[in-house]
C-alpha cells in the first residue's frame, strides 16, 4: 500500500505539471503553432498532447522506481537533481517554443535538454536500469522534436 500511495504521489506531482503546462501552452498548439510552415515529418497537433501523455506516464514510473531504492543515498539524490533539472528544461523549452515563439533559442535549448535527458538516463542507470530503459522513448521524443523544432526555424525565418 506504501508503494501505491508513492506512485500516486510522483503522478500527481507531474500530472499536475503536465496539466499546468498543457493548460498554458495548448491554445499555442491550436493558435500559433497552426500558422506555421512545418514539414512533412510533423505530427498532427492532435498527437502532441497522447504523445505527452505517454512520457509523462513513462516518467513517473520511471522516477519512482529510482526513488523507492532510497532516498537517502547520494546516488539518488544525484539522479533525482538530474531528472528534476530535465523537467525544468523541458517547461523552459515550451516556454520558449510556444509562449515567446522564440524558433531559434528553443532550438538551442532543446539541445540542453537532451543532454540533460541523456545523464538522467546514465544516472537512472546506475540505481535501476528499468527506470533508465523508461526514458529512452522520452529521448527519441525529445530527438524527434529537436529536429522538428530545427526544421520549423528553418521554414519559418
Amino acid at each position: 500500500m506504501k508503494r501505491i500511495k508513492k506512485l500516486l504521489v510522483f503522478n500527481t506531482i507531474l500530472g499536475v505539471a503536465g496539466l499546468v503546462s498543457s493548460g498554458v501552452f495548448l491554445p499555442e498548439i491550436y493558435g500559433w503553432y497552426s500558422t506555421l510552415q512545418k514539414p512533412l515529418f510533423a505530427p498532427p497537433r492532435w498527437f502532441f498532447g497522447s504523445a505527452w501523455t505517454i512520457f509523462f506516464l513513462l516518467m513517473v514510473v520511471s522516477v519512482y522506481l529510482v526513488w523507492e531504492k532510497g532516498i537517502k543515498n547520494k546516488k539518488i539524490k544525484d539522479a533525482l537533481v538530474y531528472f528534476s533539472i530535465q523537467l525544468i528544461l523541458e517547461f523552459i523549452w515550451r516556454f520558449l517554443f510556444f509562449d515567446r515563439h522564440e524558433l531559434l533559442f528553443s532550438s538551442v535549448e532543446i539541445i540542453l535538454l537532451w543532454f540533460a535527458v541523456l545523464l538522467t538516463i546514465i544516472k537512472f542507470w546506475k540505481v535501476s536500469k528499468t527506470a533508465a530503459y523508461l526514458l529512452i522513448p522520452y529521448i527519441l521524443w525529445v530527438s524527434y522534436i529537436a529536429f522538428l523544432n530545427y526544421s520549423i526555424f528553418k521554414l519559418n525565418p
